[in-house]
C-alpha cells in the first residue's frame, strides 16, 4: 500500500476514531456528565445500557479489549516473528496498531463509565500511561530516519541519503544546500529565475530543500532520539505488562460471576 492509497487509510483510520469518540460522547452524554457517586446514575434512562455490566457498556469493554489484544499481539507478531517478516511493511502495522489500540482504549474508557477505583483502576491507569507513552513514542519513532520497510537505516545510510539530495539539488539546479539552507524561499526562486530553471521545477526545489533540512536536523538529533527511545521501552513494556495481567483477571472475575454478555448465552 503506497502513495494515494496509504494517505487514504491514515485518513480513514482518525476518521473513525473521532466518530467512534463523539459517538458515544453525543449518545451517553447526559450520563456520563452525572457524579459517579450517589443515585443520579442509577435513575437515568440509559442506566442499563451504559454501565459496565449494561449491553453496551459491556460490549464496548469486550471489544474495546479485543481491539487491544489484536493490536498489541499483532504488531508484536509481524516485528519479531519471522513467518510473518514479509506481510507488509513495519511502518503500516505500527499505524494499524496505534489506530486499533487507540479505538480499543477510548471503548474500554467508556466502558469504565469514568468510574476509577479499586484493583481494576490500576489496570485501567497503566492502560493510560500505556496509551500517552504510545503516543510519545510515536513521535520518537518517526525521528529516527528508517528505509521504505520501516528498518532503521544506519548513520553511514543517512549521510548517502543526504549526499544523494545535495547532488540532486546541485546538478539539477545548481543550488548547493549549504548555501541555501537558511536562506528564504523568495531568494532561492530568484537564484532559480537567474539560473532559467522553469516555474514549474519550483516547487520539487522546495520540497528537496525541505527534505534535506528535515534529514539534517534529524541528523543531528540521532544520538538523543535512540537514547529516549531506549529510555521510553522502560515506561512503555512494563506497564503494558500490568495492564495485559490485570485485564486478564478482569476478564476472568467476569466471567466467573457470570457477565458474559451476549456470549456462551
Amino acid at each position: 500500500m503506497k502513495g494515494f492509497p496509504h494517505k487514504i487509510s491514515l485518513v480513514l483510520y482518525n476518521v473513525i476514531i473521532l466518530f467512534t469518540f463523539l459517538t458515544l460522547v453525543y449518545f451517553g452524554y447526559s450520563y456520563y456528565k452525572l457524579p459517579v457517586e450517589g443515585t443520579l446514575r442509577l435513575e437515568h434512562p440509559l442506566y442499563n445500557l451504559l454501565k459496565p455490566t449494561g449491553f453496551i457498556g459491556h460490549g464496548l469493554g469486550i471489544i474495546g479489549t479485543l481491539f487491544i489484544v489484536f493490536g498489541l499481539f499483532g504488531y508484536m507478531a509481524r516485528k519479531r516473528m519471522k513467518i510473518f517478516a514479509r506481510v507488509g511493511l513495519l511502518k503500516h502495522w505500527l499505524e494499524w496498531h496505534i489506530f486499533i489500540c487507540t479505538l480499543g482504549f477510548i471503548m474500554v474508557l467508556f466502558h469504565t463509565t469514568f468510574k476509577f477505583g479499586g484493583v481494576v483502576s490500576i489496570g485501567l491507569w497503566s492502560l493510560v500511561i500505556v496509551f500517552l507513552s504510545g503516543v510519545i513514542g510515536r513521535f520518537i519513532y518517526i525521528q529516527i530516519p528508517r528505509s521504505i520497510e520501516g528498518r532503521e537505516l544506519s548513520v553511514r545510510e543517512i549521510q548517502d541519503l543526504k549526499s544523494e539530495l545535495d547532488d540532486e539539488l546541485y546538478e539539477k539546479y545548481g543550488i548547493r544546500f549549504s548555501e541555501v539552507k537558511t536562506s528564504k524561499f523568495s531568494e532561492i526562486r530568484m537564484k532559480l529565475i537567474a539560473a532559467k530553471v522553469p516555474h514549474k521545477e519550483f516547487r520539487k526545489v522546495r520540497y528537496l530543500i525541505r527534505k534535506e533540512n528535515i534529514l539534517e536536523k534529524r541528523i543531528e538529533r540521532l544520538d538523543m532520539m535512540h537514547k529516549l527511545f531506549n529510555h521510553w521501552h522502560v515506561l512503555h513494556l512494563p506497564f503494558a505488562i500490568i495492564m495485559l495481567i490485570i485485564m486478564v483477571i478482569h476478564v476472568a472475575l467476569a466471567l466467573y460471576l457470570g457477565y458474559s454478555w451476549i456470549l456462551f448465552k
